[in-house]
């Protein structure tokens, strides 16, 4: 069956099931909807519909960024835009079906908007939204608009047209239709697209391999996993252009086994294409023939990186090797092999649909395109967004984060995962692309993006981030085997109290000595918290050291907990919370804490009275004068 008489026969299928007259309702089922509660929306609104004998088609999307707002649903009436809702419960789902079915009531007072042509009085739209409106959703282009599990919506929407059009051409001329648009690996190192392909395919040496990087183990990011949750037939299209450009038979995905949907996502489309004729022998009568499987990981975070992952799909130890001979001299079993990340390969196939002085007319001038980030951490409205290459820090935080959640000031922004670097304030004007964040200490990395306040240690995170890609080392290689190790122990000291004014010139040392010696990139990007914090947060080591003292009242062997008696209201809560009970006091007695037993959990904190507010934190000073027996039978008036 020719490509042409496939999509004919989508088509067909997809304007049925597009019906003008029948209501459709989509939800966002993506994992982080499903965490939000959409599973319950779900039951919520067919049981609804059963309740009230309403005819509507149900259809389970992906994410489309606004994590924040999950669960999200929406409601598309004939004649009607596209009304989305957001946070969701079973019972204001219900409530949607039957004011707005029914009644014919949109309920504003629960729409996020509108999407599409039209508009609803009273109801903005989504065109205009603070996260949606600055993006460019190129390899997102899909997520949350269309079932990831029926093809022929994605083929009557432009799907395998790029990969059509790359069969057109010779593998040359797709491989500099790639270098032209500017495509750089959106995995982390931002290596040429093109030049990768091209160096596989002059490579000698049959057969060749592609693989696809789905080893998403940043903490805090979820870019790979949203895309193939959402749109898997993006990525699939782009690792078949490769096959055709490289010239190769056979490809693998490997793609962490922690992500259940998006493998089932992955399944469900390739069964698809295998009855579409679109991956396999002969595909589509092109004579290309490309057979693609899936590999699970078991979730080392060292198999992100390429000679590692390459040695657990070959049933190997996931262990990095020396460089070179590159994967694309020498890569699967022995042979030239292309890596790129889920998101690039989703952007070649959006390329090769519309070309490459469209995709480059996005980004800036060493970063061509868009990037996905996750922005989490305490930012107001955390979520997953795609934004063209040299926008600014303020602008990605600000205008599409809304801040910091705690309305307090920012702090740092750190980018890149566990091996990114802490950014400071006073730099948010910075453009995020690869030089100027390479310039400033850090990393684009896959796109983790994280927004920490003036709450946060920063000391502490580094310590956190340190303890991540310490514990995650493969230990092939001594400078990150035992330098991290040492690493650690030394900030592990220095959050305790114990540093001394020689740690942080040790601290520096041992951080270059292991970024120059180590193995693979990820030895070499693990001192990257630790350098950009001693640059830019220099004032807070000093602090723990020379003051013990945690600025930021986070580091516990620095803090104590301590109840101020003239607001103390003797109610007792903290006393019947404490879990070790460490505190005393009876009726109308001030309540005092033992610090010899307190275990600095916060919980009296967190559950004194907000009226009160006696709970309180110190760290360098010590607590105020008055012994605990004296202020134990101190009267309350």
């Amino acid at each position: 069956m020719t490509f042409a008489e496939i999509k004919q026969r989508s088509l067909s299928r997809w304007e049925t099931k597009q019906r003008t007259d029948k209501v459709r309702i989509i939800v966002g089922a993506g994992t982080c909807g499903q965490a939000a509660g959409a599973r319950a929306v779900l039951r919520a609104i067919q049981a609804s519909l059963a309740k009230h004998n309403l005819d509507a088609s149900i259809t389970q999307v992906g994410c489309i960024g606004l994590c924040y707002a999950e669960p999200l649903m929406d409601v598309v009436k004939p004649g009607q835009p596209r009304l989305c809702y957001g946070n969701v419960t079973p019972e204001n789902a219900a409530q949607i079906i039957e004011d707005y079915l029914l009644r014919d009531n949109p309920r504003p007072d629960l729409a996020l908007g509108t999407l599409g042509e039209g508009n609803i009085p009273g109801i903005p739209s989504l065109k205009d939204h603070p996260v949606l409106g600055p993006q460019v959703r190129i390899a997102l282009r899909n997520c949350g608009n269309l079932d990831p599990r029926d093809i022929d919506g994605y083929i009557a929407n432009g799907a395998y047209s790029g990969l059509v059009r790359a069969l057109s051409m010779k593998p040359e001329a797709v491989i500099a239709e790639i270098k032209e648009s500017g495509l750089r690996g959106r995995g982390g190192a931002g290596f040429p697209t093109g030049l990768k392909w091209e160096a596989c395919r002059n490579a000698p040496g049959q057969p060749k391999y592609l693989v696809c990087n789905a080893d998403e183990g940043d903490p805090g990011a979820f870019m790979n996993r949203a895309l193939l949750e959402g749109d898997p037939h993006a990525v699939l299209e782009g690792m078949l252009i490769g096959a055709h450009a490289v010239g190769a038979r056979e490809g693998y995905i490997y793609v962490r086994a922690e992500y259940p949907l998006a493998i089932e996502h992955l399944n469900t489309a390739l069964a698809q294409m295998h009855d579409y004729g679109l991956v396999g022998d002969n595909i589509v009568g092109s004579g290309l023939s490309f057979h693609l499987k899936i590999k699970e990981g078991a979730g080392a975070f060292v198999c992100g990186e390429e000679t590692a992952l390459l040695a657990s799909i070959e049933g190997k130890p996931g262990i990095p090797r020396v460089r070179p001979p590159f994967p694309a001299q020498a890569g699967l079993w022995g042979k030239p092999t292309v890596i790129n990340n889920v998101e690039t390969w989703g952007h070649v196939s959006a390329i090769m649909q519309k070309g490459a002085s469209w995709f480059g007319g996005y980004g800036a001038r060493t970063s061509k395109g868009t990037k996905t980030f996750s922005l989490v951490g305490k930012v107001a409205r955390t979520g997953l967004i795609e934004v063209p290459m040299g926008m600014t820090l303020r602008q990605i935080v600000y205008d599409i984060g809304g801040g910091t959640s705690s309305g307090k000031p920012l702090k740092a922004v750190q980018t890149g995962g566990p091996s990114g670097g802490c950014l400071p304030a006073s730099l948010l004007d910075l453009s995020v692309d690869y030089d100027s964040l390479a310039q400033a200490g850090a990393i684009m990395g896959s796109g983790g993006m994280i927004v920490a306040d003036e709450d946060t240690c920063m000391v502490d995170l580094a310590r956190y981030f340190l303890t991540f890609t310490q514990s995650e080392s493969c230990g092939k290689c001594v400078p990150c085997r035992l330098g991290t190790r040492q690493m650690l122990m030394i900030l592990e000291d220095i959050t305790a109290g114990r540093g001394t004014p020689e740690s942080m010139e040790l601290l520096a040392e041992l951080a270059e000595s292991v970024k120059a010696g180590s193995l693979c990139g990820l030895g070499q990007t693990t001192p990257n918290p630790v350098l950009t914090t001693l640059r830019y947060f220099r004032d807070e080591y000093e602090a723990h050291i020379r003051e013990k003292r945690c600025p930021a009242l986070v580091c516990k062997d620095l803090i104590q907990y301590y109840i101020q008696p003239e607001k103390c209201r003797a109610c007792m809560i903290c006393l019947r919370n404490c879990p070790v009970e460490a505190i005393s006091g009876g009726k109308r007695q001030v309540h005092v804490i033992d610090q010899s037993r307190c275990t600095k959990c916060g919980t009296c904190m967190d559950v004194c009275p907000e009226k009160f507010s006696a709970v309180t934190k110190l760290s360098g000073q010590p607590i105020p004068a008055a012994t605990p027996a004296e202020r134990s039978v101190w009267q309350l008036g």
